[in-house]
């Protein structure tokens, strides 16, 4: 699927930071591309450099070799193609849903009236129909999600990057959100990249799951998801899904592994090499 005329195309991404022990290798050489309406996950233990190769997409961080392209056209910074979805909650809490979501359309010069029209087709698209004049302390986090994801999809990107959305939601809520993501995903043909470390929600949202190392951060492999479309968290119990998360936490717990191993060495080395 991702071979065939990519929409988004990392090259041999490789980016360091200069730390007081020394330069640290962050990402090293991580290559591969997404096609129009994919949707892939990023997945790895704490440390590997995901959120790092979020920001290299997106366009918010500079200095690391290799490349970055939308359709062709190399990322040089924050990209009209590109919209990003954070861990944070980042709804305005001095504006109503419907300002929230209208606001990226104030902002490009769109009139009243047209701004208000698009916020409500997109208000209505992640199910939040009847919130419009709601503020955000009046909702619940997953419903402040919808908000920011509705925001988001209201500047049209082509291609959507989540950064642990739903990282502070409970499993249940995460679970049903998933549902909510793909029914959004499908609907818009939206290209979407998931950065998470729940295998369930990976499985259960993505066509292909990039599998990281521990740091540097490298490919150690990358996972068709053979699971049927439409597809919603009644999956997440049949056997086909659970072969496919013990699949990928077999290689996940290596690498977990190794990062445990090295945060043991640290204390240790902190303590002046006691236990």
């Amino acid at each position: 699927m991702a071979a065939a005329d990519p929409i988004l195309s990392v090259e041999n991404i490789v980016k360091r930071f200069e730390t007081p022990d020394g330069v640290l290798t962050a990402v090293d050489d991580v290559s591969f591309t997404v096609a129009p309406g994919e949707f892939l996950a990023v997945i790895g233990p704490s440390g590997c450099g995901k959120s790092t190769l979020f920001n290299v997409i997106g366009g918010l961080i500079d200095g690391y070799d290799g490349r970055v392209s939308v359709a062709g056209d190399t990322v040089r910074g924050p990209h009209a193609s590109i919209g990003m979805i954070f861990q944070e909650e980042s709804t305005f809490p001095w504006r109503t849903v419907i300002d929230n979501v209208a606001f990226p359309l104030e902002v490009a010069g769109m009139a009243k009236a047209a701004r208000y029209e698009k916020a409500r087709h997109f208000v209505d698209l992640v199910g939040l129909s009847g919130f419009e004049r709601r503020y955000p302390a009046e909702l619940s986090g997953g419903m402040r999600q919808r908000v920011s994801m509705a925001r988001t999809l209201a500047s049209e990107p082509k291609i959507l990057l989540m950064d642990e959305p739903f990282a502070a939601l409970d499993e249940q809520t995460r679970l049903l959100l998933g549902d909510k993501v793909l029914q959004i995903q499908q609907q818009l043909k939206q290209t979407t990249l998931l950065i998470t470390h729940n295998l369930t929600e990976a499985v259960q949202l993505s066509d292909r799951i990039l599998v990281m190392t521990y740091r540097p951060g490298k490919t150690k492999r990358i996972v068709e998801i053979r699971l049927p479309r439409p597809r919603s968290s009644e999956i997440v119990g049949s056997d086909d899904f659970g072969r496919y998360v013990a699949q990928i936490w077999n290689d996940l717990r290596e690498e977990a592994s190794k990062g445990l191993k090295d945060d043991e060495s640290r204390v240790r080395a902190a303590r002046g090499g006691k236990p």
